[in-house]
């Protein structure tokens, strides 16, 4: 079983589990950001902005380097790929019972399409209907 550095990954998907955070990843996914800008697209203080970084930077996922007054954040993707991995694991298992949905769904419909046809096939002619 795939249990890579579990207190890193239980660190980074506390992280993840927050709407606003996740936002703010792919915000940097795009590059560099201040603080400030990061916090503008929500109605949050900065101090309210700060406490989301700082989860983020415990987890590992952004840097954040003081330049004079202002804090640039740029992501780290290395515990992004970790909890990728970890996530492919499972991948497997789910891809997996998804073929098993599709083999018994497409079975469903075969079985109604046969049931149609012999439906069609037993009905009486129509008036008009050629035999």
């Amino acid at each position: 079983m795939v249990e890579l550095q579990t207190p890193q990954l239980d660190t980074v998907f506390h992280a993840l589990g927050d709407a606003t955070r996740r936002r703010m990843l792919r915000a940097l996914a795009d590059g560099e950001r201040t603080v400030g800008q990061l916090a503008q697209p929500f109605a949050i203080s900065l101090a309210a902005a700060s406490k989301h970084i700082k989860a983020l930077e415990r987890a590992g996922l952004i840097r954040r380097e003081v330049r004079g007054r202002t804090h640039h954040c740029r992501l780290e993707p290395g515990p992004l790929a970790s909890a990728h991995e970890w996530l492919g694991f499972y991948e497997r298992y789910w891809t997996g019972r998804f073929d098993v949905l599709e083999r018994l769904l497409r079975a469903e419909l075969a079985r109604e399409d046969a049931r149609e046809g012999a439906r069609k096939s037993s009905a009486p002619p129509k008036k008009g209907d050629k035999q």
